[in-house]
C-alpha cells in the first residue's frame, strides 16, 4: 500500500519506481532492462491505445504489421539512419541452439550461423520503405498512410520502467507522399494530434515545437515534438513526428509516375509515441500517497466501497445501487463495485488512493436511510456528502471536473516553472536552484548547443512553435539570436 512510499520530495526517483511497482503498474524482467507490464499498467496503455488508434483512423490512416527481424544490409543504405541507431541494436547472428556435448546445458550451434545478420527493430523506417517500393508505383498510390502497432529494442544501458527500457511498446507511423508540402502537412497535423491527446485526455500540458539539427531524428530533414515537463522540473520528450524529406525514398529507391509524367522520389514522414506516455502520465500528476489518473484513461473511474456488516446490509446497498450503476454504465463511465469481505473499507481507500481511482463511492446503512452517499476526489482529496437522487449525473459531472483540475494543476505547474534568462550565468543558476524550463536565447549553433549541454547537462527541448520571442542576442555567445528556445535537463 501507500504507507510507506517514499516522498517526492526527498528522492523522487526512489518514489517514482516504488509507485510503479506499488501500484501494480509493472515490474522488472528477468532480462536486463525490460519490463514485465501488469495487468493493471497494460489496461491504462489499452485505453491510451484506443484513443489514439481512433485519432489516426480519423485521419485516414490504417494500421499493418512488419516483421520484428530486418536484415543489417537495409540498415546501412541511409547513412545518417545507422549512425543515429548503430549503438542500440541488438543483432541475430544464429538460427538454432544444440545440446552442450560436455553436457552443461545448451550452446548455439556454430553450424548455423546465418547468412546475414538480422537487426531486432529498432524502428522501421528501413523495411517499410522497402516494401513501400514494391506498393507505390504511380501517383494514384499516394498518400499511403500506414501505422503499426509493435514492440521495439533499442539497446539501453541506463533503464528505468516505462520511461527508457530496452524493449518498449509503441506505435510508428510511416506515411509517403507526392510532394513536399502534403508531407510537411502530414507531419505538422500527426504533432497536432499528439498535442490534442497529451492535452485532452492526458492532462498534461505540453510544447509543440522543432528539434535543433543535434536532437534530430536520424535520418529525418526535421523533426516536431511534444515536450512536457515532470514535477521534478525535468523535461521529458513526450512524442516525435518526423519530415524525412526524400531521404528514405532514395535510399530505397521509392519512385512514384507523376501525373504530369515521369519517375519522381516520393516524400516520406514517421511518427510515433510509445509506453514513455505511462511514464508521463505517472511523474507529471501523481502525489506521495500514489498515482492521480485523469478520467479519461483510468480503468476504474469510479469505484463503489459498500461499508457493511451483515449479508442483508449488503443486498440492500447492492439493490439500492444497481440503477445508479446501470445509469453510469450506459454514460460510458467504468465503476467497479467492491463488495468483497476479504479486506476493511480502510484498506480499500487507501488501495484505490495509491491506484490512482478519480472518485470513490462510499455506502453504509446509514446512508441508505438518508438517501445519502459519500463521495471522495482522489485529485484534491475533498469528501462529500450529496444525495442518491441524481447520483450519476453528479459523478458524470464530477468526472469532467476532475479531469480539468488536474489539467490545470499541471499547467500552473509549468507556468510556475518557466523562467526566462538572458544571460548564460543567471542560466545556470535558473538550472540549479529553479528546475523547469527556460527560455533563452541561442546563436543556432551546434557548438554552442553542445557547449551548454557539456557544462551544464540541460538540452534544448525544442524551437517552441506556441511561444510568442522576440530576437535578441545568444547567452553564451553574444551572437544575434532571431528567437528564444526552450532548454531543461531532461529524462
Amino acid at each position: 500500500m501507500s504507507k510507506g512510499l517514499p516522498k517526492r520530495s526527498e528522492d523522487y526517483s526512489l518514489w517514482y519506481n516504488e509507485l510503479v511497482k506499488r501500484a501494480d503498474l509493472a515490474e522488472n524482467a528477468p532480462v536486463r532492462g525490460c519490463m514485465i507490464i501488469k495487468p493493471y499498467g497494460y489496461s491504462i496503455w489499452e485505453k491510451m491505445q484506443a484513443v489514439l488508434d481512433k485519432m489516426f483512423k480519423e485521419t485516414g490512416h490504417s494500421n499493418a504489421y512488419f516483421p520484428l527481424f530486418i536484415p543489417k544490409s537495409y540498415l546501412s543504405k541511409e547513412a545518417s539512419h545507422v549512425d543515429g541507431f548503430a549503438k542500440e541494436c541488438a543483432v541475430v547472428t544464429h538460427y538454432r541452439l544444440k545440446n552442450d556435448e560436455s553436457g552443461k546445458g545448451i550452446i548455439v550451434d556454430p553450424e548455423a550461423k546465418l547468412d546475414e545478420e538480422l537487426i531486432v527493430r529498432p524502428t522501421s523506417e528501413t523495411v517499410i520503405w522497402n516494401t513501400y517500393k514494391t506498393w507505390i508505383q504511380s501517383h494514384r498510390d499516394l498518400p499511403l498512410l500506414i501505422n503499426q502497432w509493435a514492440n521495439v529494442v533499442r539497446w539501453e544501458m541506463r533503464t528505468r520502467l516505462f520511461l527508457r527500457t530496452t524493449e518498449f511498446l509503441w506505435q510508428e507511423g510511416h506515411t509517403a507522399h507526392s510532394t513536399k508540402q502534403e508531407a510537411i502537412e502530414e507531419t505538422e497535423r500527426m504533432l497536432d494530434v499528439y498535442a490534442t491527446f497529451a492535452q485532452k485526455y492526458m492532462a498534461l500540458p505540453v510544447h509543440r515545437g522543432i528539434k535543433s539539427a543535434n536532437e534530430r531524428f536520424a535520418g529525418a530533414e526535421e523533426t516536431y515534438c511534444i515536450e512536457a515537463l515532470m514535477q521534478d522540473g525535468k523535461a521529458l520528450q513526450a512524442g516525435t513526428s518526423h519530415f524525412l524529406g526524400q531521404n528514405f525514398a532514395k535510399a530505397f529507391d521509392v519512385k512514384f509516375a507523376a501525373k504530369e509524367g515521369g519517375l519522381e522520389y516520393v516524400w516520406g514522414t514517421s511518427w510515433g509515441v510509445s509506453t514513455r506516455l505511462m511514464g508521463a502520465l505517472i511523474m507529471a500528476h501523481s502525489d506521495d500517497e500514489g498515482l492521480v489518473l485523469p478520467p479519461l484513461l483510468a480503468p476504474i473511474q469510479v469505484v463503489i466501497v459498500p461499508i457493511f456488516k451483515t449479508a442483508e446490509q449488503l443486498d440492500l446497498i447492492e439493490e439500492k445501487l444497481k440503477p445508479i450503476i446501470a445509469e453510469l454504465k450506459s454514460k460510458d463511465i467504468s465503476v467497479k463495485f467492491d463488495h468483497s469481505d476479504k479486506y476493511s473499507p480502510g484498506f480499500k481507500f487507501a488501495e484505490y488512493e495509491l491506484k490512482g481511482v478519480p472518485l470513490r463511492v462510499a455506502i453504509g446503512a446509514r446512508d441508505i436511510e438518508n438517501g445519502t452517499v459519500e463521495l471522495a476526489r482522489r485529485d484534491t482529496k475533498e469528501k462529500t456528502t450529496v444525495p442518491q437522487d441524481g447520483l450519476a449525473n453528479r459523478i458524470v459531472e464530477l468526472l469532467e471536473e476532475i479531469q480539468t483540475n488536474i489539467y490545470k494543476k499541471a499547467f500552473d505547474f509549468r507556468q510556475a516553472n518557466t523562467l526566462i534568462a538572458d544571460d548564460y550565468a543567471t542560466f545556470k543558476k535558473m538550472l540549479d536552484e529553479t528546475p523547469g524550463f527556460i527560455l533563452a536565447h541561442w546563436d543556432g549553433t551546434p557548438e554552442t548547443e553542445e557547449k551548454i549541454k557539456e557544462e551544464t547537462k540541460a538540452t534544448i527541448r525544442c524551437i517552441p512553435l506556441d511561444v510568442t520571442s522576440e530576437s535578441g542576442v545568444c547567452m553564451v555567445t553574444g551572437k544575434p539570436s532571431a528567437r528564444r528556445v526552450l532548454f531543461a535537463r531532461a529524462y
